[in-house]
């Protein structure tokens, strides 16, 4: 009787396992990293969507003014509308009609901050501030119909597409489409929308 045989691997076979595992660690990371950067700017325009949407609907609901409004300060006990490096925006009734948010009259309705690194940043004729009058429809500075759009933006090229533009168009539509500012979220303008 010979001496029993036990089960293992040899050095090589473990050698060959951990570089095939090494391959495809190396070919799975940048596509996960894509997924995640994708995910982040999804989620932050389809709060953005959220927020546009509630604003509408309160302000039909209550007749009054529904004000999103972008902040630096959303999550903080006393939230303020900033279009300075925001980090977030606020979803308010606006009582008053100053569109500033006032904790004294105004009913906060919802707060949120963008994602990870994401960067916010509205084009001219929105500046910051949307706001729903009673009707339901958003009114430029002009009092036309609103125009605008909100950009949620990564500064990285993976993936390619790194801007999801929350778009509204005639006062009260709202969309989202993607865009590409080549890895760059400080150098480029927010584009109005022709039609949305």
């Amino acid at each position: 009787m010979g001496m029993p045989k036990h089960g293992g691997f040899t050095l090589i076979e473990l050698m060959v396992a951990l570089a095939v595992a090494a391959i495809l660690l190396t070919i799975a990371v940048p596509s996960f990293q894509s997924v995640v950067n994708s995910n982040r700017l999804a989620s932050s325009a389809n709060e953005m969507m959220a927020a546009l949407q509630t604003a509408r609907m309160e302000a039909l609901r209550l007749n009054k003014r529904g004000v999103v409004c972008l902040s630096a300060n959303a999550n903080s006990a006393a939230p303020s509308c900033s279009n300075a490096s925001p980090t977030g925006w606020i979803t308010f009734i606006d009582v008053n009609k100053n569109g500033a948010y006032d904790s004294s009259s105004d009913t906060l309705l919802r707060t949120a901050t963008a994602s990870g690194a994401v960067t916010i940043r509205s084009s001219t004729a929105v500046a910051g501030k949307v706001i729903f009058r009673s009707d339901g429809m958003a009114r430029d500075g002009s009092g036309n119909l609103l125009m605008g759009a909100i950009d949620m933006c990564l500064p990285t090229s993976n993936p390619a597409t790194n801007v999801s533009r929350v778009s509204i168009g005639s006062g009260s539509r709202v969309s989202v489409t993607k865009d590409d500012t080549n890895s760059d979220c400080s150098a480029y303008t927010v584009p109005t929308p022709t039609n949305t």
